[in-house]
């Protein structure tokens, strides 16, 4: 069976100087139109999640959300977890094991640096530095999500919002 695995940097928040600490930072008018316009773009071309996990982090979380309600997803079914933030991709690898057995596309949220390094761990694909809002896709052939792994995906392709931009 096909697997699809969506990797999304969260869209951009505020900047890291402000009086939040780093976790609560929030997106900005135009991370919150950047992640719309990235759901709508996904929804138009035949993605349909079945299952999304975030970090709990707000900027990746209110990501999550707002794709979701694009992608026709409902945003309360979308599952949270703080180790996706700062935890390393062993994290994003940990959490694509509480994925659904019969579910066949997921949708991770999250941070860099440590969601490419994950991109690139899978995938072996250079991506360098995710955009924020980016997406990455990967597909799988034949495997378990338990049983992905570095080099089990193929890239697929890799999405900005820059390019909906007017």
């Amino acid at each position: 069976m096909k697997r699809q695995l969506l990797i999304v940097r969260h869209a951009k928040a505020e900047d890291g100087f402000s009086l939040l600490n780093d976790f609560d930072r929030q997106l900005t008018a135009s991370g919150i139109i950047d992640a719309s316009r990235m759901g709508k773009f996904l929804f138009e071309q035949g993605f349909k999640p079945d299952y999304m996990v975030s970090s709990l982090a707000p900027r990746a979380l209110y990501t999550a959300q707002l794709m979701a309600e694009q992608l026709g997803f409902d945003p309360t079914q979308i599952q949270s977890t703080r180790q996706l933030y700062d935890e390393g991709p062993k994290a994003y690898l940990n959490a694509l094991g509480n994925v659904p057995a019969d579910s066949q596309l997921a949708l991770i949220f999250g941070h860099n640096p440590d969601i490419s390094y994950f991109a690139e761990y899978l995938t072996q694909h250079h991506l360098g530095s995710m955009s924020k809002g980016a997406v990455v896709v990967v597909d799988f052939e034949d495997l378990s999500w338990s049983e992905i792994s570095a080099r089990t995906g193929k890239f697929a392709g890799y999405h900005i919002p820059k390019t909906f931009r007017d």
